[in-house]
């Protein structure tokens, strides 16, 4: 697939020395999810202002279908929509008025058929007329969406889409984005939500200290890097591991009931042949297995520690 936004040797230092960007380079491919994860200041906020064109970076570019965000602003600038963490609306304003305010802004016709579109998409069509003020912080997040698609962006940028959001309707916000997605919009989301990502995105990007770590399909990241556990329920509780076992790198759960045995799925042998026959030599009775895969959020866990 193309990449319809192109980083390269991205790079940004404050006055006061900071830098919150340290060489960034990543290309997100035209009509894909990718999510961006990533400890607080990690540089997640900083990489989507970058390429909205609202921060100037240090060093390096960017291009959005080819446009220069620097040189060529106005044109990269159209191609996207930006859906910011803050909730920023005008109260007193009606929502209409509010998404049509937002098409105005990019030069664009009066095109209230796509205004219909956007808004019935959102589920905020019966809320049209409805004041800002009234709406639930929901619905708020909502008409930010609407806004950031009033112009017909072709890419995406949701900055922590559904903070402070509930559960339920978190998972809508998950159906909305998939929609979007079905349209043909590019998607780029951060999230502090592991579960976000492992539900919609495509690709994972790791941020950390202002350094993509990794950029990986979803899919082969769980593969590579995953690692499964084998919960073994003993018939009696153990004091301690049996020597001859010692150096599995078992460990012992819920008072002695449970062994657990961590294995790389990745491995030629997986070694459970081996030691479900050792536990027999051992006399040790089983009375329950069961595997576990490594969630995504052990895999970031893990890989943010490493660079800390």
């Amino acid at each position: 697939m193309p990449a319809i936004v192109s980083v390269n040797n991205l790079t940004k230092t404050y006055k006061g020395g900071f830098t919150a960007l340290n060489g960034v380079s990543l290309d997100i491919e035209d009509g894909e999810i990718i999510a961006l994860l990533g400890p607080n200041g990690a540089g997640k906020t900083t990489l989507i202002s970058t390429i909205c064109g609202i921060v100037t970076p240090t060093s390096g570019h960017v291009t959005v279908d080819g446009h220069d965000t620097v040189r060529d602003y106005r044109a990269a600038r159209s191609m996207i929509g930006l859906v910011p963490q803050e909730i920023s609306l005008e109260p007193f304003e009606k929502v209409i008025n509010s998404v049509r305010l937002s098409r105005g802004l990019f030069g664009k016709k009066k095109d209230d058929a796509h205004i219909e579109t956007v808004l019935r998409q959102l589920s905020l069509w019966d809320k049209r007329d409805s004041k800002i003020m009234t709406l639930s912080g929901g619905m708020k997040r909502r008409v930010m969406i609407a806004k950031a698609l009033a112009h017909e962006p072709q890419v995406l940028f949701l900055d922590e889409p559904t903070a402070g959001v509930d559960v339920e309707l978190r998972k809508d916000m998950w159906d909305i984005v998939a929609d979007l997605r079905k349209a043909g919009v590019t998607i780029i989301l951060t999230t502090h939500y592991i579960e976000e990502a492992e539900a919609i995105a495509d690709r994972i990007g790791v941020i950390a200290k202002g350094e993509v770590l990794l950029v990986q399909d979803k899919a082969e990241l769980m593969a590579q890097m995953g690692r499964k556990e084998l919960v073994i329920d003993v018939a009696e509780p153990l004091a301690a591991v049996p020597v001859s076992l010692s150096d599995r790198g078992i460990t012992l759960r819920n008072d002695g009931r449970q062994m657990v045995y961590t294995y790389d799925t990745r491995a030629e042998r997986t070694g459970i042949t081996a030691l479900l026959n050792d536990l027999q030599a051992e006399n040790i009775q089983m009375t329950d297995m069961s595997t576990s895969q490594s969630s995504l959020e052990d895999i970031f866990v893990g890989l943010v520690k490493e660079n800390a």
